[in-house]
């Protein structure tokens, strides 16, 4: 598959961190364009709409969450104890668009909630066939959000509320015993 064009990235990138630093209202084209350093028209070149800027993002998430699923069923630890370990992200490309993509259906953009469910459920079927039932799956995907969600409150907060290093291959066996 050939790159995409470079410009065409700056303008997603620049897409993305509007959204995540400023969310959805913030997001406009003129915006964009400014922070990916082209010419609105080098925007509109690339994405006639803003509904074609969302729908590249999204086409983003959709290809990262891939190469994770890839990652995911090769990993040495298993898929369970993958997903658990890397709900714990900092800053890598995937974290990022999807933070972004929250933005958007937080902002009310029906495409990107689909995107989320889409994603969410990909994840579980590939983890699904690694766990003995129903309640099991759920326990991994909501210990997985919870790890997501207190590690977004633990960034800038002066007290750890995401386990680490020792602490967290604790929880990941507790989850694969619990599991299995």
């Amino acid at each position: 598959m050939p790159r995409p064009p470079l410009a065409r990235e700056k303008v997603l990138d620049a897409f993305e961190a509007i959204l995540v630093a400023d969310g959805e209202r913030t997001a406009t084209l003129d915006a964009t364009a400014k922070a990916a350093g082209v010419s609105k028209g080098g925007l509109l070149y690339h994405f006639g709409s803003k509904d074609e800027l969302e729908a590249g993002l999204l086409e983003r998430l959709k290809q990262l969450t891939t190469l994770d699923l890839e990652r995911m069923t090769s990993a040495s630890e298993g898929p369970v104890a993958y997903y658990v370990r890397t709900s714990v992200m900092e800053d890598d490309a995937l974290d990022r668009v999807l933070i972004a993509t929250t933005r958007l259906a937080q902002g009310g953009s029906i495409p990107a909630a689909e995107m989320l469910r889409d994603t969410r459920h990909r994840w579980a079927e590939t983890i699904r066939p690694h766990v003995r039932d129903t309640a099991s799956l759920d326990l991994v995907m909501l210990v997985s959000d919870g790890l997501y969600f207190n590690n977004s409150l633990d960034v800038h907060g002066p007290d750890r509320m995401v386990p680490r290093s020792e602490e967290l291959s604790a929880l990941i066996k507790l989850v694969l015993t619990a599991t299995a």
